[in-house]
């Protein structure tokens, strides 16, 4: 027991997950591992636990894809249920073939607020509210409802954490990360339109896509330092992939508030709409998405994995993905539609 104790406050003391995880294979337990009670299917019944709002799919016959965030009276905060139903619309999309662009927006004007704090009342009774536990849970994810999972799961606010009570937390924080990895794999050309506020997780929901778009009065705010904690849904690393590590230094220490202008300036967004109504943005993104979809969907969805795969691989295994892909293109309708027409395109 004492062993144990010992190891729960070196796991506190321990800011990489993968000190962590070397810290829980000492004594032989293991943040991936299921022989400790853990499933999917356990996760997915923890997450129904907080239900409300939705993710809408509206699929248009241009072959953009329209994903909302529907959770109004919290500005759009994700809930349990509206991340698993995330994955359902990703899976829906990675398997709709005529697809080749997606808008990601937010009900009534607003991008998204992050996750559901509902969870932190949870903290108003003495055995919930201390200090180390709300420290220890930050270092694993920033979403507070995971303080209610984490007593769900059967943890009492001891020193003593259980290995099965660090695998639930980490997994459903892993299924959140991986879920927008998924969304940013997608072989659809993905634009994140802001309008009104996008703040802490739906700063990072805005990573995830391709492309963001503005609207004038939006702003994008990655809040997490004043939580007292940091991006994990892949926030940091998208950023700095997206305006550089300076800029993202800045953006994240600062917690800076990026209006339109700044956010265009730094190349956050790469292009402010003309208009704020919601309706009309809307149609605006779409028509800046179309310059791109333009094509058999088989075509775009082939260099929509290629530059996914030129980004994520080493180059050698890049390579030879970008052949693979060729291969099922080359020969293609389209392909012979094109040299019968025009022989070399060299205009």
């Amino acid at each position: 027991m004492a062993l144990r104790q010992e190891m729960a406050k070196s796991l506190l003391k321990t800011s990489s997950l993968s000190g962590r995880t070397k810290l829980l294979h000492q004594t032989g337990l293991s943040l991936y591992s299921t022989s400790h009670g853990f499933y999917e299917e356990e996760v997915k019944k923890k997450l129904q636990q907080f239900p409300g709002g939705s993710i809408d799919l509206q699929k248009e016959d241009s072959g953009i894809g329209i994903l909302t965030l529907n959770n109004p009276r919290k500005m759009n905060a994700f809930s349990g249920v509206m991340m698993l139903q995330l994955l359902e619309k990703v899976i829906e999309l990675e398997n709709w073939t005529e697809g080749k662009g997606l808008i990601v927006r937010g009900a009534k004007n607003t991008f998204s607020s992050g996750s559901d704090l509902n969870a932190v009342k949870s903290l108003g009774t003495p055995e919930k509210s201390c200090r180390w536990s709300t420290e220890f849970l930050c270092t694993l994810h920033p979403v507070f409802l995971f303080i209610d999972v984490l007593y769900s799961c059967g943890w009492n606010g001891c020193m003593h954490v259980h290995a099965k009570h660090l695998n639930k937390i980490y997994e459903i924080k892993k299924q959140r990360g991986n879920i927008l990895l998924g969304l940013s794999r997608l072989p659809l050309i993905s634009v994140a339109l802001v309008q009104g506020w996008a703040l802490g997780g739906g700063a990072e929901f805005t990573t995830a896509c391709d492309f963001r778009l503005m609207t004038p009065e939006s702003k994008i705010r990655f809040v997490h330092k004043e939580m007292g904690i940091i991006p994990s849904w892949g926030g940091t690393t998208r950023l700095v992939e997206i305006i550089g590590s300076r800029q993202a230094l800045k953006v994240l220490s600062g917690a800076l508030k990026l209006d339109s202008k700044y956010a265009l300036q730094i190349g956050m967004v790469e292009e402010v709409l003309q208009s704020s109504d919601e309706t009309k943005s809307l149609e605006e993104a779409q028509e800046w998405l179309k310059q791109f979809i333009q094509g058999p969907p088989e075509v775009i969805r082939a260099l929509k994995k290629s530059v996914c795969s030129g980004r994520e691989l080493y180059l050698e295994e890049a390579l030879q993905n970008e052949r693979d892909l060729l291969g099922t293109v080359w020969g293609g309708p389209a392909n012979l539609e094109a040299i019968a027409k025009k022989g070399k395109f060299n205009k």
